[in-house]
This record gives C-alpha cells, sequence and structure tokens, in this order.
C-alpha cells in the first residue's frame, strides 16, 4: 500500500510538471507522429525561408564573383577592394600587376582583391582648389 501510494504521487507530479510528457502517454502512435510534425514543422519552415532569403542568393553572387575573377584579362580596367583604379598589365598565376595614375605607377595585387571590372574610365582631374 504504501509503495503503490508514492507511486501514485510521483506519476501525478511528473504529469503536472510536464503537462505534454502526459498528453503524449495517453496519444496513440498516429497521433504521437503527428504532434511531433505540428512541433518541428515552424523549424523547418524557418530554414526553408533562410534558405531562400539568404543562403541561395549570396551563393548566386559568390559564383558571379568568382567568374569574374576567372574572366580578368590584360587591359581591364578594375577597382580594388582598397579603392585603387588602375588597368591590368599583366597576369601571372593568381598575381595581377596594375598600373595606377598618371605616372603609371605599377602595384601587384593579389587577384581575389579585385572588386570590379569598371566599364568607365574613371580619370583625376586636378582641379586646383580655392
Amino acid at each position: 500500500m504504501k509503495y503503490e501510494l508514492m507511486n501514485l504521487l510521483a506519476d501525478a507530479a511528473a504529469t503536472a510538471a510536464d503537462p505534454a510528457a502526459a498528453e503524449m502517454a495517453e496519444m496513440s502512435t498516429g497521433a504521437t507522429i503527428i504532434y511531433t510534425l505540428v512541433q518541428l514543422l515552424p523549424m523547418i519552415l524557418i530554414f526553408v525561408v533562410f534558405y531562400f532569403m539568404l543562403i541561395r542568393p549570396q551563393r548566386k553572387k559568390d559564383k558571379e564573383a568568382q567568374q569574374m575573377l576567372k574572366n580578368l584579362k590584360v587591359g581591364d580596367r578594375i577597382c580594388t577592394i582598397g579603392g585603387f583604379y588602375g588597368t591590368i598589365v599583366r597576369i601571372k598565376d593568381d598575381v595581377l600587376t596594375i598600373e595606377v595614375g598618371d605616372a603609371k605607377t605599377q602595384m601587384m595585387i593579389a587577384r581575389w582583391a579585385v572588386k570590379n571590372i569598371d566599364t568607365l574610365s574613371i580619370e583625376n582631374d586636378a582641379e586646383t582648389l580655392i
């Protein structure tokens, strides 16, 4: 009798502490599966939204950037990630030699440092400031 009362109290405490566990204990197998899927559905939807809103566009952008870096050629006018505008004069593996400024100063940069290829020519019209 004493042990039965203790077991009864332990079961009551367990069901009071976790109502979801009490519901799961009373459900059939099919209902348990549906209940679990309903709980996982919001997490799955969040992952799908993140994939289509963040991951997929970033992969597309990375692919376009890699294609642009692959297609660099001598004579292209580029802008580096440091803000230097120059013209490519030599390409050797992953090292580019560019000319910058009116003095045609040559600089060696890494291929990955190219931000974009410019279609417009940027000239520095040295205006005197008053």
